[in-house]
């Protein structure tokens, strides 16, 4: 008899061991996952996750895209200089480049201007424009002096433009 309560006292005393490791089971220490937390609130915190990085690049994206269209108007090529910006000149508005500046007329007339006789590099042709010469059309002109500039001469003008400049 004596032997059956110390056998049972012992399997008490493990039982209240387990039960103890178990209630600690899950913890910050010993983690317990299980498929319904994985399929349910954890994958839903996943998502929503990847979800508000997304809208936070996409956002960043289209701001610097607005930015590089922006950046024709307000008289710089964006990045390096290694895009061409669409610029629409009025009838008398002058397109002033600096060194390294370049431009193509693409619709309308325009003419050259410069402080000296030589105006703009024709590197289509491989020739110079003088102050006061009109540009042709698709043909690409390079300012390699400055100031230089060309000037609408037509209601309406579109030029390609590439490069440091301003309207003036």
């Amino acid at each position: 008899m004596k032997k059956l309560k110390i056998a049972a006292a012992a399997l008490c005393v493990c039982f209240l061991f387990t039960a103890a490791y178990a209630a600690n089971a899950g913890g910050q220490g010993d983690p317990l996952i299980t498929l319904s937390y994985l399929n349910g609130p954890f994958t839903q915190q996943v998502k929503d996750l990847v979800d508000r990085t997304v809208t936070q690049r996409r956002a960043e994206m289209e701001q610097s895209l607005k930015d590089i269209l922006a950046g024709g108007g307000s008289g710089s090529a964006p990045s390096g200089g290694s895009v061409f910006t669409v610029v629409t000149l009025s009838q008398g508005q002058s397109l002033v480049g600096d060194v390294g500046f370049e431009v193509m007329l693409r619709v309308g007339t325009a003419v050259c201007g410069s402080s000296d006789s030589v105006g703009l590099i024709d590197t289509t042709s491989g020739s110079a424009l003088a102050n006061g010469e009109a540009l042709q059309t698709n043909h690409l002109y390079m300012a390699t002096i400055s100031p230089r500039w060309v000037t609408a001469t037509a209601p309406v003008v579109k030029v390609l433009a590439r490069g440091p400049y301003s309207i003036q």
